[in-house]
């Protein structure tokens, strides 16, 4: 039976019992474990949510035992997850090698998530093994950055990715967060990578609903949101693909506490998902609990039910 923590019970993680840090215990070198009961977190966004509990759902089935926890914050999970307070958490490849990198090297460490797939796992796995956690294979589904322009606009201008857009030489105003001016994959990389002539950035958030009317009125030209994006159609809005892959490789991927869930009968369980899971599949999820306002929990059970992992 699974039982659903209270989002406020995160906040212990917070106090001495996250355990000591790989710096002052050394590398982890405990192997492969199976413990019965096993606590799934969240970081506590749908996306994230709906993992969660398709993880536990899996893991259910296989015989364990479950709890799902919610803690909102990377830097409180991550060494929930290494001193075995939490055993199991969806991640994005590129994104937490890129974290893992900067807690074990300092925040100014060269990135280490890249485009490429396998560049970005054996990073990860690098920087992971370490800490005793094992990253699990990716699956099929991607929740990167992405760029959308209105329907209209795309036909008009006949555009279908990226790349169109920058042999166009139309201006466009990107309406994105204020760091987007900053970072590579945002204003610089349009420009560099596809020659997108980027007039201005509308800095009204990624993926917010403001920006997106500011694209569907004609005030902006692009958004910066993300690839399993659940309202980009209630918009009129349609994403343009990243044909000469800008963006980093954040496929989702399971990972676990290696001496409490890294044995294969946690990892076989999780592991069904990503024969499955695909990206729209995962923007679908997410409009059903952002857009119909259904739970996590019942739109979890109900896709791996159709899907015939569980019963």
């Amino acid at each position: 039976m699974r039982r659903l923590l209270a989002a406020a019970g995160a906040l212990l993680l917070a106090g001495c019992s996250s355990g000591p840090s790989l710096e002052s215990r050394g590398e982890v070198t405990a192997p492969p474990g199976d413990s019965h009961h096993l606590v799934v977190g969240s970081a506590g966004f749908t996306e994230s949510d709906l993992l969660a509990q398709m993880y536990a759902q899996l893991l259910d089935h296989a015989g364990y035992k479950t709890s799902v926890l919610t803690v909102a914050n990377r830097e409180l999970y991550e060494p929930a997850l290494e001193s075995g307070q939490i055993d199991v958490v969806p991640e994005y490849a590129a994104t937490f090698a890129d974290w893992l990198n900067a807690k074990a090297n300092g925040t100014d460490a060269p990135p280490v998530g890249s485009p490429d797939l396998a560049t970005t796992m054996t990073a990860l796995r690098r920087l992971a093994t370490p800490r005793g956690l094992t990253v699990l294979p990716p699956g099929r589904a991607v929740d990167q950055n992405a760029f959308a322009v209105s329907a209209s606009y795309a036909r008009e201008h006949h555009l279908r990715t990226l790349s169109d857009l920058g042999r166009s030489g139309l201006g466009v105003r990107l309406a994105a967060g204020d760091e987007c001016v900053q970072r590579p994959y945002c204003e610089p990389g349009l420009k560099k990578t596809y020659g997108i002539d980027i007039t201005a950035v509308d800095p009204k958030g990624v993926g917010t609903t403001p920006a997106k009317r500011a694209v569907q009125s004609g005030q902006d030209q692009m958004v910066l949101t993300t690839t399993t994006d659940a309202t980009l159609s209630q918009f009129g809005l349609v994403i343009l693909a990243d044909d000469k892959h800008l963006q980093n490789a954040d496929y989702v991927v399971p990972v676990v506490n290696r001496s409490r869930a890294g044995g294969p009968g946690a990892t076989k369980a999780l592991g069904k998902l990503n024969d499955v899971l695909t990206t729209a599949d995962l923007a679908s999820l997410n409009e059903q609990v952002d857009s119909w306002r259904r739970l996590a929990q019942d739109v979890a059970r109900s896709y791996l039910k159709d899907k015939k992992l569980i019963d």
